[in-house]
């Protein structure tokens, strides 16, 4: 368990002090000039959409209108904070957290904590609450398309296609699907690579800290990881888990969409040193999206 080797195209990248960090940001979310970097975060992540708004110029500027703030709310009650609509300690130290790309809300339609009661079948039923959700229209792949490739560009080192297939590995064995690497990475079903910045795919990456990865929902097949990031395999102090982060991008490849339940795969962020598997949440879902 060690990070990447530094000949890599994968850079291991000092991680910036985070207290010092999330205090600067802290200083300059809260103060003029810097509220156009916070309103880009929540567009990116689905919580802002200033073009259905009667003016188009507050993306762009520094106030702090009523559309930001609920924005911030609904930000904060995603994330279990307080829900205040201010910018405190606490939800300015989520939005720091390194996370996946794709966003919370889709077309307007937050699904993170809308919560479905499912029946426990015993002596007494008890209704426990599932936190899963899927893409809007419910995407998912054909009922005859069970078994998926996945492959990897030319040169993609043989410890990274390793772990990647040790969470294709996981996925299968909680669900009905097979999944088998090929080398054919322009036909394979699923397709996994790194990039760094613009990529051609319209959702640049952001260098070091930020957006880690994203996936796409069926039947796209696209997972990019930010090769800016200080990757590992396994849990490194400093370092994101390949595997963590594989988890949860196939996930996304098979139809789920993030979840609000911290202890879940799908769950949105992930700090470096932290590796997770999958929780029941991430299985139901996709057991009740191919049912």
């Amino acid at each position: 368990m060690q990070p990447i080797s530094k000949i890599s195209p994968i850079a291991v990248l000092v991680e910036k002090p985070p207290r010092k960090w999330i205090d600067q940001a802290l200083r300059g979310y809260a103060s003029h000039g810097r509220r156009q970097e916070l309103k880009k975060y929540l567009e990116n992540f689905g919580y802002l959409n200033y073009d259905h708004s009667k003016n188009h110029t507050h993306s762009n500027d520094d106030d702090f209108d009523d559309l930001l703030e609920s924005a911030i709310k609904t930000y904060q009650f995603n994330y279990h904070l307080k829900t205040t609509g201010a910018l405190d300690a606490q939800t300015v130290s989520k939005m720091m957290e390194p996370r996946c790309g794709v966003a919370d809300i889709i077309n307007g339609t937050s699904s993170m904590r809308a919560g479905k009661k499912r029946p426990h079948h015993g002596h007494n039923t008890i209704h426990i609450v599932s936190h899963y959700s899927f893409f809007p229209g419910n995407p998912r792949w054909p009922t005859s398309k069970t078994h998926l490739t996945y492959g990897f560009p030319p040169g993609t080192q043989s410890n990274i296609m390793s772990t990647v297939a040790r969470a294709f590995n996981n996925w299968a064995s909680a669900t009905h699907f097979t999944f088998l690497q090929t080398r054919d990475f322009t036909n394979a079903d699923l397709k996994i690579s790194f990039h760094r910045r613009a990529h051609g795919d319209g959702s640049p990456f952001d260098g070091p800290g930020g957006v880690l990865a994203h996936a796409y929902a069926p039947t796209d097949g696209r997972f990019h990881y930010d090769a800016d990031e200080p990757w590992s395999i396994g849990p490194v102090p400093g370092a994101l888990d390949i595997e963590t982060v594989a988890l949860h991008e196939i996930g996304h490849l098979l139809g789920l969409e993030h979840s609000s339940v911290q202890n879940t795969i799908m769950f949105p962020t992930i700090n470096p040193g932290v590796a997770k598997g999958l929780h029941g949440d991430d299985i139901h879902g996709i057991r009740v999206l191919y049912s």
